[in-house]
């Protein structure tokens, strides 16, 4: 998209990545405190914060893409590289994968597996439809 490539233009640059480091900042220590809250090595954590993380993701999209708004060119990388990349855990997903592939329990792993990859993309479409329907003058279906 080349309003998200014109972010990164001339010295634009060095603001763009400040605002990734801190989101991505407050969105690792978010997933760290939601992990510290569970038991540990627990799968269904790291897919309750991938379907929120995705969903949220869902909501920034219509917020900042849709509708003629025009936001603030440093709300794209805060929020959604930063934060909500730093929030969601797709490297814990791999790796709660390989842990119960390496338990022997290779139905459970492929169970998490798809339904994680399928249930953060259910989240995603699902935030962008009611997201529409919730703003003023938003694409209802």
């Amino acid at each position: 998209m080349p309003a998200q490539r014109a972010e990164t233009a001339g010295a634009h640059l060095v603001l763009v990545v400040a605002a990734v480091a801190a989101g991505g900042a407050v969105g690792a220590l978010a997933r760290y405190a939601v992990v510290r809250a569970r038991p540990a090595d627990d799968p269904l954590t790291t897919l309750a914060v991938n379907l929120l993380g995705s969903f949220l993701i869902g909501v920034l999209m219509v917020l900042v893409a849709e509708g003629g708004r025009n936001p603030h060119p440093l709300i794209r990388p805060f929020a959604g590289t930063g934060v909500l990349g730093g929030f969601t855990t797709f490297s814990a997903y791999a790796l709660d994968i390989r842990e119960l592939l390496a338990r022997e329990q290779p139905l459970t792993a492929f169970g998490y597996l798809a339904g994680t990859l399928i249930g953060c993309l259910g989240a995603v479409w699902a935030a962008v439809l009611l997201t529409r329907r919730a703003i003023p003058g938003g694409a209802g279906p």
